[in-house]
């Protein structure tokens, strides 16, 4: 029996519902990449797009001479005491990874809530 509802992914990591005798938990989604999962709800998960937004303005790679293959730097996370080290590459990754899952998130409320017929 699976014990997982997929909710999207990519070739970084995946995001998922848990199920609990069959039922699917969409009170939280849990988001893996690397060796790293968060369990948010979708305000967390809204933050933490924020976030990286804010990681991508600041680290740019404009007049840079490395041109993205920099040492990795800080990315906040909606835990106030962890922080994760990453590339440009991961960030890009990342930020996919939690831009598609939220997207995901608010189709399926939409579809099984209020556009429902």
């Amino acid at each position: 029996m699976r014990q997982i509802a997929p909710l999207y992914f990519n070739d970084f990591g995946t995001a998922f519902y848990w199920k609990k005798d069959g039922e699917i938990l969409m009170d939280k989604v849990q988001v893996v990449f690397k060796e790293t999962g968060f369990h948010f709800n979708e305000i967390e998960l809204e933050t933490f797009a924020k976030l990286i937004d804010e990681t991508c303005r600041k680290n740019t790679c404009d007049g840079c001479g490395m041109r993205h293959h920099c040492m990795k730097f800080l990315l906040k996370t909606p835990v106030s005491q962890v922080d994760l080290a990453v590339s440009p590459y991961e960030l890009a990754e990342i930020k996919d990874l939690v831009q598609g899952t939220l997207f995901r998130m608010r189709l399926q409320k939409f579809v099984f809530g209020i556009g429902r017929n």
